[in-house]
């Protein structure tokens, strides 16, 4: 019985301790995907920000400007997509939304974003775009890759259409999680003009027969939680100028947007309940698991090895019986 037993456990271990690199190198990375049809938004705001007013052309301090982002995930043209990339693939159909003070429209940028469900890499394809335009990104945009490491990422910017260095700066606690703070610096650079005007009749052809020029700067920040890669909170010291021009009448530049853009409270406790959420799904097939299934292996491995140990043990000699003396005969 001993024997068989041993052979039992022997089986167990080697199955546990063979499970456990097959989760973490295997499972892993086919489970821990990005939804096709997920669905998120989020609404920032710049308090005290300037803005242009487009009758006077004159720049003015206003109480807020809000900004709302959407991602909806677009199953059907990431299932057309995935025919030909080979891999499992996600699209996402963003959509950029700014309304000042009064719930008017600043402007409106729409924005297909093509990507690998499970690295975060672009994938690319027709109706990769930002605003219409045809774009080709290389980096990431929006998230990070599963388990962010303590580099610098290539990051996309929707509004340049270019791609630079995001820096780690650092770890931090964030909400009472751990994160990785990084940062992105955009010089001053021309910019297109956006192809939805806030006033009616002004089109970006028609400004730019005025010879006025957009440019655009920001200093972007992000607080990435490692493990899922998703941000926890964002930032980004916008500014944006109308430059030169008969538009301007006579002036070199003038302040379309300047403000320091944050996420909103209650976004941000939303956005911190669902990473904690998904941090502990994604610590199950990478640590968790992993780790307890192989510790589970070595204990049962000592186990069968003991037992075995113990059969091949050999028995103890049987005591001696006692017998009765024999009568001594006279």
């Amino acid at each position: 019985m001993r024997r068989k037993a041993s052979l039992v456990l022997l089986a167990c271990a080697v199955f546990f301790a063979a499970l456990s690199p097959l989760l973490r190198w295997y499972a892993f990375p086919r489970l821990a995907r990005i939804p096709a049809n997920q669905y998120q938004d989020m609404v920032l705001e710049a308090k005290d920000a300037t803005l242009l007013d487009y009758g006077s052309m004159r720049a003015k301090k206003v109480s807020k400007v809000t900004i709302v982002q959407t991602l909806k995930g677009n199953v059907e043209a990431a299932e057309r997509i995935e025919k030909t990339a080979g891999r499992p693939v996600v699209v996402w159909d963003g959509l950029s939304y700014l309304e000042g003070p009064d719930g008017k429209m600043i402007s409106r940028i729409p924005e297909r974003y093509i990507f690998d469900a499970h690295s975060q890499d672009p994938v690319h394809a027709t109706g990769e775009s930002v605003d219409g335009d045809p774009v080709k990104r290389d980096g990431i945009e929006f998230k990070w890759p599963f388990l962010t490491q303590k580099r610098d990422y290539e990051y996309f910017d929707a509004q340049t259409r270019t791609t630079s260095p995001i820096h780690y700066k650092g770890t931090l606690t964030f909400r009472g999680l751990k994160v990785y703070y990084f940062e992105q610096t955009i010089p001053w650079t021309k910019v297109a003009m956006p192809k939805t005007m806030p006033v009616q009749g002004i089109t970006p052809e028609s400004v730019a027969k005025t010879g006025t020029t957009r440019w655009y700067s920001t200093v972007r920040k992000f607080w990435v939680e490692p493990v899922t890669g998703a941000p926890v909170y964002g930032e980004e010291l916008h500014k944006e100028e109308l430059r030169g021009g008969t538009l301007l009448g006579g002036r070199a530049k003038v302040t379309a947007f300047a403000g320091d853009v944050k996420m909103r409270e209650d976004y941000i406790e939303h956005t911190v309940a669902l990473v904690e959420h998904n941090r502990t799904l994604v610590l199950l097939m990478t640590s968790y698991l992993p780790w307890g299934f192989l510790s589970l292996g070595l204990l049962l491995l000592a186990l069968s090895l003991y037992l075995e140990a113990r059969g091949r043990r050999p028995e103890d000699p049987a005591p001696a019986q006692a017998t009765e003396p024999e009568p001594v005969s006279a």
